[in-house]
Formats: structure tokens, sequence, C-alpha cells
């Protein structure tokens, strides 16, 4: 397997010994990130009931920007007269952008997906839509992305081997020709942006090899691993982790897509991965949902009326600092959009800070200890599939 050359934006600081966690530095024109690391989605140029100065004070290093839905709004073309998305939101830090792909998957009977690209029903007025990796890539260039994610067709859960195959081999075209069209525009760019392919072949092992050696031939400056996280069971995606992680290449970031709870993260972390999104803490927070080392805490309840105490005792985020269970649960049963602020806010800081953990953990040659610990103080207060079961 070939694999061309890039910029060399990430670098290796240290290895555990005991399994394949690593930390590592990615620095791009806007910011340093320190990896292993979690980026908060901001879907539409935001991220969920949080504004920028608080995602600052939390110290993000880098959000997500969706393509699918700012092409449909505001448009690709006005976010870049306006200066890119950087300048139109307002955040100095890296961004991150997906592919679309996921999005249009997710449509389901709205979208037909062909060779040329795929053609789809904006779900916000029925309009006839239509989006190419070469689309997807003049989308992302003209949102200036950070780092560009190549256009893919995310692969359903369950598929057959045929079916995985056919999607699989259908990425691997449309990262050849994301790759063509990216390193075309970057020929124009202000600030250099940085591309990373897609794996897909389900949860089926050989695929999944199959599909990394494809993209190895195009040349990425990252890999993610997509279609995961999409129905299939929990130990089926950390065994397809485990797998295809310590394949792909050992000097550029491993990203798993759309990845996940608490668990999910050390998980993954101990399996190589060093890249991971998900929109589950403020999705969660805006249900009164908040994560804890010892489990989910549903604030709503009525056992937390009378209750003094913080989120999360051994939360340090200025919300765990000021703010009551009382309080918030307070806020929650009267609307008031100051808990979805508040819960949002802690759960943020929680996964940012749990990544802290875990890079210091790993830097110090305690990976393997702090995980022992985490995972189960965490998983006590979770059923088997890894889900909440009650609060703690």
């Amino acid at each position: 397997m070939s694999e061309q050359s890039s910029a060399p934006f990430f670098e290796i600081l240290t290895s555990d010994p005991a399994s394949q966690a690593r930390t590592g530095r990615i620095v791009t024109a806007h910011s340093v990130i320190e990896t292993p690391v979690f980026m908060p989605v901001g879907t539409r140029g935001t991220v969920k009931a949080l504004t920028q100065e608080m995602l600052e004070a939390l110290d993000a290093r880098i959000i997500l920007g969706n393509t699918y839905h700012l092409f449909l709004r505001p448009g690709h073309e006005l976010v870049a007269e306006l200066g890119g998305l950087h300048q139109f939101i307002s955040w100095p830090r890296s961004i991150l952008t997906d592919s679309g792909g996921f999005q249009v998957f997710s449509l389901g009977e709205l979208r037909k997906i062909k060779e040329e690209g795929v053609e789809f029903r904006s779900h916000l007025d029925g309009s006839k839509k239509f989006i190419s990796p070469e689309i997807s890539m003049q989308i992302q260039h003209a949102l200036g992305s950070d780092i560009v994610m190549a256009f893919d067709e995310c692969t359903p859960y369950p598929a057959t081997p045929t079916e995985a195959r056919k999607s699989l081999e259908l990425t691997a075209r449309w990262a050849q020709r994301s790759r063509a069209e990216f390193d075309r525009l970057k020929t124009s760019d202000v600030t250099p942006a940085f591309l990373f392919g897609i794996i897909q072949g389900s949860v089926y092992h050989d695929l999944r090899q199959q599909s990394l050696e494809q993209l190895l031939e195009v040349g990425f400056e990252g890999y993610a691993i997509g279609g995961l996280s999409v129905g299939e069971e929990k130990q089926m995606m950390y065994d397809t982790t485990e797998f295809i992680a310590p394949l792909m290449p050992v000097g550029k970031p491993r990203y798993l897509m759309g990845v996940g709870t608490p668990a999910d993260l050390v998980e993954s972390v101990a399996r190589g991965v060093d890249m991971f999104d998900c929109v589950m803490p403020t999705r969660n927070a805006r249900n009164g949902q908040v994560f804890t080392a010892r489990g989910k805490l549903n604030v709503r309840n009525a056992k937390y009326a009378k209750d003094t105490n913080p989120l999360d005792a051994e939360c340090r985020c200025a919300v765990c600092h000021r703010y009551s269970r009382a309080y918030i649960r307070h806020l929650y049963l009267n609307d008031e959009i100051l808990a979805s602020i508040l819960c949002s806010y802690h759960n943020i800081a929680f996964y940012l800070d749990l990544m802290r953990q875990i890079r210091q953990a790993i830097a110090l040659g305690e990976f393997t200890t702090f995980r022992t610990g985490f995972l189960s103080q965490y998983k006590s207060a979770t059923n088997p599939n890894g889900n909440f079961a009650s609060d703690p």
C-alpha cells in the first residue's frame, strides 16, 4: 500500500505501552489541538445553547460545522462572502466540517444515490438538491474549514457483505474525486486545510481493511472510521474499532465519527483513536440529562426538588461551582432557556475534562489504571449495552 505525502500537521507525543492509546498534537492555521480530543458539534454554526465565549472558557480548540445544513441555509456562497465560517460565527479556533454524506444518508427515501453523487430533497422546503464529491469539496472550501472530510456513502446497519462492499467501493471512488477536487481548490487557499478519508465496510473486518487500503492508495492527511454507532451492538463497534484503528497510519490522526458516550471515548482511546465528535452532550442536556463520572443524572426528577448539591460534586465547571440541582430542576419545569444553557455547559465541560484526564493519564503512563477505575465507576451506573440504567 502506498501513501501520498502530506503536510506534517500531526505529531505523536506519548504512547501507552499497555494499549493503543497515544497523545498527540494537531496544528492548524487556527489552533493547536491536543489529542485525544472531543470536538463539540456546531451543526449550523453554533454549538447548541452555548456562546463562543463559553466554548473558549472551556478551552475547546476545535468544533464541527455541518456541510449539509450550512449548504441549505444560509448557503456556503453567503458564508464565503461574509469572510468564511470562522469570521461568520466569530470563532477564531479550528473548524472541522463533515462532508454531508451522513446527513444525506439519514434522509432515507428523500435521497437517491448514484455514481455522480446524491440527489435529495431539502428537509426545509422539499426543493431538489444535489451533492457530489466535487460539490462537497467546494462547499467546505467556501466555508474555510481547517479539516475537510471526503464525501462518502455511510453504509447502513444491518448490511450484507455484498451491500457493504458495494458501498465502500463507491466511497473509494468518491474519495479519489474528493482528493482531486480538494487539491484543485487548494491552489487558491489563503490558509492551509487538510483532507481526511473515511473508512467504511460496516462490521466486516475484511471489508474495513479493503476500504482502508483503497484510501491509502489515494493518500489523506488523516483517516476516519465512519459507519459505526448507526445501530450495531456496542461490542461490534468496539471490535471493529479495535481491528481497524491499529492498521491506520501511525503518523496520521485517527477519527472515530459520531461517537459517543464517556465510556465509548475511554474504550476507543485504548484502541488507538485520537478524535471524536458526538451530539450527545448537548442533545441530552436539552432534555435535562447530565453526565457525571458516576453515570447520568436526570435533573428533572422529583427527588432533586430540594437538592442543594451541584450537578456533579466532582466537576469544577462554572455551573457546578454556582448552581444547585434544585434550581436547575426549577428552570426545566418552567421551560426556562437557562436550563439548557447550564446543562449544555456542564456536559461539554465534562467531556472536555474527561479528555484532559485521559491525555494526562497516558502521558504519565497511568492510562490502564485510569481506564479501569473510570469504567468501573461509570459502568456501575449503566446497563450492559452502555446506556444509563438509572440516576446515581
